[in-house]
């Protein structure tokens, strides 16, 4: 069983009788988000150590408990012994760390007491020191007995300073933190700090590998628009129904015979699908994330075939029809192969095609009044990304 202890004591460092682990970051709080990460790692139960309830903290509480694991309050090592399973392992959090997933993944492999190090010439703001020159990275997978031994020590000691002294005595595994992942993790109570924090999630949250079109276009778009988004707290739903709106209005716009506008206003709603998505995501509202990002390609399939059907309606033959439907399914096809089981692990290539690039690849044309050629060339794209795929296939081993 895995468990996790978050502490959650020390008050924001700008902001006087306020906990730090209720500080806003990334459209949660850093709690939820810590909660998140731990979830998302194989934790089961989660057990937050304080020294005072706070109304925001409780809200805080309450929603983690929403995410399917079990959330227990505790004061002392021996109310955190007794909660905890005897023979759990358990990720240890420091008060005001932030991390990434990647860092969680690694503190949750098989093995017994370790500590997350850095130097102690590299070490950031907060760090204790476990060593001569190592510090702790404010992460730790530890034995439940490693709780059960503070538990009996006198009840004024540090408790998460304690711990990790239990463990450094118990001469816990010291895991170093790669230079790639420390650009990302760090102690933050200063809510200016968290919130500059925040707004980098937000961009790699948009930013992360994908086709050139989303990444180069849709997100940096998504970025300039994210945070004041968060900071106006516009709902998710609010993104979601404008790009509804906007789909509408670009299938109205092909239907009209205007099909460059409606292929343009297409990808208006692509952009806004992906900003309501990403804020869908970290307010943990799943169903509202899937149907936006399953939103896009459904979108831009019934944008390609329109066209198609308007144009052949206009010449009065099949080509329209032909190409559209040729399109879609090569489109399909490809994304499934790229997104299927046998292609975990390998990312896709950034000159593949997507929704998107399609859309893109179709509007100069479509502009230009050239509707079968825009459908003939992203249909041309997509089936050369599907030759890729297929091929990446073949040279697996």
């Amino acid at each position: 069983m895995l468990a996790g202890l978050i502490f959650a004591i020390e008050d924001a460092d700008d902001r006087p009788g306020t906990l730090a682990a209720t500080l806003p970051f990334g459209g949660l709080t850093l709690i939820e988000f810590q909660a998140r990460l731990l979830i998302a790692g194989g934790v089961s139960q989660i057990i937050v150590v304080v020294a005072r309830l706070t109304p925001e903290l409780l809200g805080a509480i309450a929603r983690i408990g929403r995410r399917g694991a079990s959330v227990d309050v505790v004061r002392t090592a021996r109310e955190a012994s007794e909660k905890l399973h005897p023979l759990a392992r358990v990720l240890v959090v420091a008060d005001g760390l932030v991390t990434t997933g990647d860092v969680i993944q690694l503190m949750t492999q098989d093995g017994g007491d370790a500590l997350l190090t850095v130097s102690d010439r590299d070490a950031a703001h907060g760090f204790e020191r476990v060593g001569a020159d190592t510090a702790w990275a404010g992460l730790a997978r530890l034995d439940a007995k490693r709780i059960a031994e503070v538990a009996v020590m006198p009840r004024d000691y540090d408790f998460q300073s304690t711990l990790l002294r239990v463990a450094a005595q118990a001469h816990a595994e010291h895991v170093p933190l790669s230079f790639a992942a420390a650009a990302g993790h760090g102690i933050e109570r200063d809510s200016r700090a968290l919130a500059t924090r925040g707004n980098a999630l937000l961009a790699a949250l948009v930013s992360r590998p994908r086709p050139w079109a989303d990444r180069f276009v849709l997100a940096p778009l998504a970025r300039l628009a994210l945070p004041p988004l968060m900071a106006r707290a516009v709902p998710s739903w609010a993104l979601a129904a404008a790009g509804i709106v906007t789909g509408a209005l670009a299938l109205a716009g092909v239907m009209f015979e205007i099909a460059w506008v409606g292929v343009a206003l297409a990808i208006v709603a692509a952009l806004l699908f992906t900003i309501g998505g990403a804020l869908a995501w970290l307010r943990d509202e799943e169903r509202l994330a899937r149907f936006q990002n399953a939103a896009i390609p459904a979108l831009a399939a019934a944008c390609a075939l329109l066209v198609g059907h308007v144009t052949s309606v206009q010449d009065a033959t099949a080509t329209g029809w032909t190409l559209g439907i040729a399109l879609v399914v090569a489109a399909a096809l490809a994304e499934r192969a790229s997104s299927g089981p046998r292609s975990r692990g390998r990312p896709k290539r950034w000159w593949w095609g997507s929704a998107t690039a399609y859309l893109l690849v179709i509007l100069p044309l479509a502009i230009l009044g050239l509707p079968l050629i825009a459908l003939a060339a992203a249909g041309s794209y997509a089936a050369v990304t599907l030759a890729a795929v297929i091929e990446g296939f073949r040279q697996e081993p």
